[in-house]
């Protein structure tokens, strides 16, 4: 309890603990589909730029809107929680770890719409050559996405420390990926403007990776007290 908060007597106190319990649970499960969407929008994002399905865009971008959303909702309710709670302790780093997180996720989704969309300016260019290992990287990424949701539904600080160290396969792949691409933009000028949009695709998976990556260091946060 914070400076002036009443006294509870037991009764009020068992309220009080399930009341902060159940929106804590609440708060979780928001948060759980808010990474499943963007987990979603990642394989739409993959379906236009591997399997060349443009009605996926649209759909990508659709679900931005209920991520966006999820986030504006989820900020005010936290920061109520936190009013009207006064939570301490453990209670509290998870408040401000979601809602550290929240941002991230929300910019993840973002970025998955980014890869959509240049998929749809690829698909007009038939002439521009693919990068086999954009593939893996979302496949990389679809199983972190996996990973840190689990981590969190399940109160899990190994199995979200083993999702945060995923991303360093795709920034190894990533910096891969950059130094053929710039190798091929030299040996034929021609393929210059290709090459570039693909460099543009491939760092937006980079960073989607990245926010993924922080969500995992604020469920750390939440449950151990360390900051990485």
């Amino acid at each position: 309890m914070g400076p002036g908060a009443p006294v509870l007597d037991s009764p009020q106190m068992e309220q009080h603990t399930t009341a902060l319990s159940n929106d804590l649970q609440a708060v979780t499960t928001d948060v759980v589909r808010m990474l499943d969407l963007v987990r979603e929008q990642c394989r739409l994002a993959y379906d236009a730029l591997i399997g060349g399905d443009m009605g996926a865009v649209a759909r990508c971008a659709d679900l931005d809107e209920r991520v966006d959303g999820y986030q504006e909702e989820l900020e005010r309710r936290i920061l109520t929680i936190i009013a009207r709670r006064q939570p301490t302790a453990r209670d509290l780093r998870f408040l401000g770890g979601m809602y550290r997180a929240l941002a991230d996720i929300e910019r993840a989704g973002d970025y998955a719409v980014h890869v959509a969309r240049a998929a749809q300016e690829i698909a007009r260019q038939p002439t521009v050559e693919r990068h086999p290992d954009t593939a893996r990287i979302l496949q990389v990424l679809d199983g972190m996405i996996v990973e840190t949701t689990a981590a969190l539904a399940e109160s899990d600080g190994d199995g979200a420390r083993r999702a945060r160290e995923m991303d360093n396969e795709i920034d190894d792949l990533y910096e891969q990926v950059q130094r053929e691409l710039l190798n091929r933009m030299i040996e034929d000028p021609e393929r210059i403007n290709g090459a570039i949009q693909l460099l543009s695709v491939v760092r937006y998976l980079e960073r989607l990776g990245d926010h993924i990556e922080n969500v995992n260091e604020h469920v750390i946060f939440w449950l151990t007290g360390e900051r990485l």
